[in-house]
């Protein structure tokens, strides 16, 4: 183990800079914002999806009175159980509306909900139907929805009307020639009257049209508001829970568990079958031959020294495959194995391991496989001279895993859909690796190195 100095310091994310909380918005930048905002697509997007939720807000509500409530009284029969439970399962296709529009127009990120688990015969799928989450939070969000979309909707939509008609006002007053009369029959050039008050000349319309303008300038603003709180209702109830998420993570979990573990058999069961019983099939070739030439007072010396040869060397390809599953190294610690693979490494290593507890076995494999495969990686692939491997704490009931290299980096490559930088090859195998022990892999590597990996896994295992 080389000395602490000797190790560079990692930086995977520099800290962003923070704004200066002591200077805000200049009065310019504040003026220019609200001039401009009722001209951005932000606000006729969010504007439009006002309008819309508006007229499936009437729907569900018709929906829930007629579907819900209709139901609800047929389930006094048996044949309302069914209809009750299909009209529950209706909030699922509510709710892809409303998630369709709010990624549409409010640009919200809305992941889908768990598939709806079936469970066979009609037993089953009423149970289903009726425990299903998802399909009861819609219908509340369609509850909610209503009492937002359409009574606060509502008014917003006859603010943003009025605003438009008053700020239009001199234009109508000026082209259509309205006339009011008053109570002594005189005739007032006046579009809008206020008790005794008319707006029959230019300032007066002029001014009473300038609060419309205020008003169109303002109201974008509280469309933005409530649209936010549309924004948070569709991720409070249309998006997954964190229950449901950490189910999908454990399912994912699961399934990279078992294709590793289907892997490994697979490649246990080819080396067993193309190596080591193909040598004892030809040890068992030579014995035979052996005793059929001393039955006939030959000499088999050769024979059975070439036997005895292959035997040494199936012994050693099963210490191989024995290594390949549980390093006899392990049994010792994380450290001395670390250090065995460091010494058999084509590169010079420096380790570094500090861990006050010692890992579950779990843990302590699959960091050891990882860390040997990200030294073949940096040998093969990173045209490096030198690696970096240390093992600390991350935490209370973590340790992180680090393989730095001064290599030419570019271990990531961008996603053709997104633009982003993806881990691909056997950096993904890994990433899933330390995902089925609730871990997580991180890399650094940047065109012209360095390139820093950096797995993050729970000491004492999954939870």
């Amino acid at each position: 183990m080389s000395d602490t100095a000797a190790l560079p310091t990692i930086v995977l994310d520099p800290p962003a800079p923070q704004p200066d909380p002591g200077r805000g918005p200049s009065p310019r930048t504040v003026l220019r914002a609200f001039l401009v905002t009722p001209f951005t697509a932000r606000t006729w997007k969010e504007f439009a999806y006002l309008i819309i939720v508006f007229g499936l807000g009437c729907l569900a509500a018709a929906y829930l009175f007629l579907a819900i409530g209709g139901s609800l009284c047929l389930s006094l029969f048996v044949v309302g159980i069914p209809v009750l439970a299909a009209a529950i399962l209706g909030g699922r296709v509510w709710g892809r509306i409303y998630r369709v529009l709010g990624v549409v127009l409010l640009d919200a990120d809305l992941p889908e909900p768990p598939p709806f688990a079936f469970r066979p015969g009609p037993i089953g799928w009423l149970r289903s139907a009726f425990t299903d989450r998802t399909a009861w939070r819609a219908l509340l969000f369609l509850v909610l929805e209503g009492l937002l979309g359409v009574v606060v909707g509502y008014g917003v939509l006859v603010a943003v009307a009025l605003s438009g008609f008053v700020a239009l006002s001199p234009v109508l007053w000026a082209v259509a020639n309205p006339v009011n009369v008053d109570e002594q029959g005189v005739p007032h050039h006046s579009m809008i009257q206020i008790n005794e008050f008319y707006l029959d000349t230019w300032p007066r319309t002029l001014g009473f049209g300038a609060l419309g303008v205020l008003g169109c300038l303002l109201l974008p603003w509280v469309i933005r508001g409530v649209c936010f709180l549309h924004r948070a209702l569709s991720f409070g109830l249309l998006a997954p829970t964190a229950r449901d998420r950490r189910l999908a993570e454990l399912q994912q979990s699961r399934k990279a568990a078992v294709d590793d573990a289907a892997a490994t058999l697979r490649r246990l069961e080819r080396d067993l079958h193309d190596g080591t019983q193909a040598r004892l099939v030809s040890i068992a070739m030579m014995l035979g031959r052996a005793e059929e030439r001393i039955a006939a007072g030959g000499d088999a010396g050769d024979l059975i020294a070439q036997a005895r040869t292959g035997s040494k060397e199936a012994l050693t390809e099963l210490r191989e495959l024995v290594r390949g599953i549980h390093p006899p190294a392990l049994e010792l610690g994380l450290e001395p194995a670390l250090e065995t693979l460091a010494a058999r490494c084509a590169l010079p290593v420096e380790s570094r391991v500090l861990l006050p507890v010692r890992p579950s076995p779990a843990i302590e494999a699959i960091a050891y496989f990882s860390v040997a495969e990200l030294l073949t990686n940096v040998v093969k692939h990173s045209a490096a001279n030198r690696i970096w491997v240390a093992v600390l704490p991350a935490g209370t009931d973590s340790l992180s895993v680090s393989v730095r290299d001064n290599g030419q980096g570019g271990a990531l490559q961008p996603a053709e859909d997104r633009g982003e930088a993806v881990v691909v090859g056997g950096l993904s195998g890994l990433a899933q690796r330390a995902r089925a022990v609730d871990g997580a892999l991180t890399v650094d590597s940047p065109i012209g190195g360095p390139t820093v990996v950096t797995l993050v896994l729970p000491i004492a295992g999954p939870r």
